[in-house]
């Protein structure tokens, strides 16, 4: 038990010098998913409602990921599992979307306006358990990324909201570092 807190605590990490960087691409809620939520404002996973509402918390969005303007913007809030199709065990909870159609967020660098978030990283392995979890209070987001994909055992990160506890996004590996 005590090798697994110590597994799970959060750590303060330095970069690593003159080693190579490791390719990851975001993987945000499809635009698929986040039309068929708004058009019938139910969960497409789950069937249960989704609500709309003003923002009252910067969210972010789990497609654009962006910020949501608060006291402005809509949002609809529905429960999503974001292990589906990558692991037997369902882990739902609630997410957002912005009520307006927006762009699902690709890239292969960690989105900007993300990185003043209290953060947590989930690295999982194939199997979807956790082994291991930091949480960013202080910036160096993107070399705790690159510390956890060097880790073997990891297979994909899970990005949380480090207050809520809420998934935000995904991170894999792209296929030429497998």
């Amino acid at each position: 038990m005590e090798q697994e807190n110590k597994m799970l605590r959060s750590k303060k990490l330095k970069p690593e010098r003159n080693t190579p960087m490791t390719g990851y691409r975001i993987v945000a809620v499809s635009d698929e998913l986040s039309e068929r939520v708004r058009t019938t404002l139910k969960s497409p996973q789950y069937g249960h409602p989704a609500f709309i509402e003003i923002a009252n918390g910067c969210g972010p969005c789990r497609s654009c990921l962006r910020k949501f303007e608060e006291g402005k913007e809509e949002r609809v809030l529905f429960t999503y599992n974001p292990f589906e199709g990558i692991s037997d065990l369902p882990a739902p909870g609630p997410i957002f979307v912005h009520r307006e159609d927006c762009k699902k967020y690709e890239g292969e660098t960690f989105p900007e306006e993300l990185r003043d978030l209290l953060l947590v990283l989930d690295g999982h392995k194939k199997d979807g358990m956790l082994t291991r979890r930091e949480q960013i209070e202080d910036g160096g987001v993107d070399e705790r990324i690159q510390q956890m994909l060097k880790d073997p055992d990891i297979e994909y990160i899970q990005v949380r909201n480090g207050q809520a506890g809420c998934f935000i996004t995904r991170i894999e590996r792209t296929a030429n570092d497998n």
